[in-house]
């Protein structure tokens, strides 16, 4: 594991929920010390409740905690990411290493954003970070180490699973795990909404809807059998689960899942045009 060097400071500009989690996951591997740790978000109250759940320095000012750090994460929606980008800029040198998680914006606008200083990384996670589940792939840019790709690395994987690729298919990540989860919540409710037609109570149903992808997730993991070979042991001859899936073929199931995953790809690289 490479960790961040006893003189080292990581800033976070954006204090949303991806940040937290990492701040999160970060203390509690051990990958940093909370003294290690600076945030800085427009909203005091919102870097107050993070100052106060994992005693890291926070401010309301970007360019100052850029200025004090070694490593910035830029936390922050795609839509704003040019603007504060050129914000920082100021702040920014050739020794920091900057780790975007904006999606869509491609490490050669963020270089271009910061006036050409700094080493330029791109993450795409997601939500389940925020419970140390996350699903994240990692990007060089302009000027990195091998030592910055391993340290990315490590403090992703604090949050969950990490893989690394060629920045060009961060798009199609985007639409897999960075878009998913939304995918995956409208599927949970479905089933608690067939629960519920069925005879179950609202609360029965989105709980065990809620577990048997929970369940079903982590026998995929676990087991590292292949879905069709998990979905045939359900499916008995004549029963009612393949009886089930039926439907789910004539709705075009499957089908609708992957032009959702193409949409949100496709949406990812419109962002990084802008």
């Amino acid at each position: 594991m490479t960790a961040i060097k006893p003189n080292e400071k990581i800033g976070f500009v954006g204090g949303g929920n991806i940040a937290e989690a990492l701040i999160r996951g970060l203390i509690a591997a051990g990958v940093a010390q909370a003294r290690q740790i600076f945030a800085a978000d427009v909203s005091a109250e919102r870097v107050e409740a993070l100052r106060s759940r994992y005693k890291v320095h926070t401010s309301t000012d970007n360019v100052r905690t850029v200025q004090q750090c070694h490593v910035v994460v830029l936390a922050v929606k795609p839509q704003i990411a040019e603007g504060v980008c050129r914000e920082i800029a100021k702040g920014v040198t050739n020794h920091q290493l900057v780790v975007s998680v904006a999606a869509g914006i491609t490490t050669g606008q963020i270089h271009e954003w910061l006036g050409g200083r700094g080493r330029i990384m791109r993450v795409m996670t997601n939500t389940p970070a925020v419970v140390l589940a996350g699903a994240s792939a990692v990007a060089p840019g302009p000027g990195v180490t091998e030592r910055d790709i391993r340290l990315v690395e490590t403090m992703f994987g604090a949050v969950g699973e990490v893989v690394a690729l060629d920045e060009q298919d961060l798009d199609a990540v985007t639409g897999l795990s960075g878009s998913g989860p939304a995918f995956v919540c409208l599927a949970v409710e479905a089933l608690a909404d067939g629960g519920v037609k069925a005879g179950l109570t609202r609360e029965i149903s989105l709980r065990l809807a809620v577990q048997t992808v929970l369940g079903t997730a982590l026998l995929m993991k676990e087991g590292k059998e292949h879905p069709g070979v998990l979905k045939d042991k359900v499916a008995s001859p004549g029963g009612t689960t393949i009886a089930g899936l039926h439907e789910l073929e004539k709705g075009r199931f499957r089908g609708l899942l992957i032009s959702a995953v193409e949409a949100a790809t496709r949406r990812s690289r419109e962002l990084g045009k802008r």
